[in-house]
């Protein structure tokens, strides 16, 4: 079954352009376009669609704020904010307001095939760049949410190991080997911390991890994005 997406932009031709290439592939549908932020919560509402494609800056309701209140729906779609800026504050509301993933516009269409088919697949996604302007942020010192230290206490020490891997870029199949363990045995302990922590996916677990100190940037030139390949 293919995946269902909605475009969200306020320019009608980069909408037009985003759901023509989306739509083109044989696993995923364009089951909707939205010019504004209320007409997305609106639309996702009807449409009920798995992945939204999200602009950020829009007259009326941004997108941030209709990511918050899309996601807070029943059955919430994932959320991939789409946007030309890259301004740090942009990248951490987005995530914060509930997003599973970050690009920029002038990414190659292939990459923001391959970050829809990521983030329906319940996975996470940062564009290289992006990682690099978070981290780098996260170097000059970042809010730490309360609670979210003691949470870590609920790890075993295998979880906490595979955490550190998980927030420095690398694949369950990278982790496996560098701890040398199988892959399904990665996923498992991922699977569990994730719910243990209560995160949705890989890139609040490397939010988490950089929050609270349990890993401390070693500067911008790290260029991994925090999925799986």
């Amino acid at each position: 079954m293919a995946v269902r997406v909605m475009v969200v932009d306020d320019q009608p031709m980069v909408r037009a352009g985003f759901a023509a290439v989306i739509d083109a592939e044989h696993d995923l549908s364009v089951v909707g376009e939205a010019g504004d932020g209320v007409a997305a919560v609106s639309l996702a509402q009807r449409t009920t669609p798995d992945v939204v494609v999200m602009d950020i800056r829009m007259p009326g309701m941004d997108g941030l704020t209709a990511t918050r209140l899309i996601t807070e729906l029943p059955s919430p779609p994932k959320i991939l904010v789409l946007t030309t800026f890259d301004l740090d504050v942009y990248v951490y509301d987005a995530l914060r307001a509930g997003s599973s993933g970050f690009m920029l516009k002038d990414a190659e269409p292939e990459d923001l095939l391959t970050a829809i088919r990521v983030v329906a697949a319940g996975d996470g996604i940062l564009a290289p760049a992006v990682t690099r302007r978070l981290i780098g942020a996260f170097a000059q010192g970042a809010p730490v949410p309360t609670g979210a230290t003691g949470a870590l206490t609920e790890l075993t020490p295998r979880e906490r190991e595979v955490l550190l891997q998980i927030a420095s870029g690398l694949t369950n199949a990278e982790i496996g080997g560098r701890l040398g363990v199988a892959t399904g045995t990665v996923k498992s302990h991922v699977n569990a911390l994730l719910t243990k922590l209560q995160l949705r996916d890989r890139v609040q677990a490397t939010i988490l991890a950089y929050e609270t100190g349990l890993i401390q940037p070693r500067g911008t030139q790290d260029d991994h994005a925090s999925a799986p390949r």
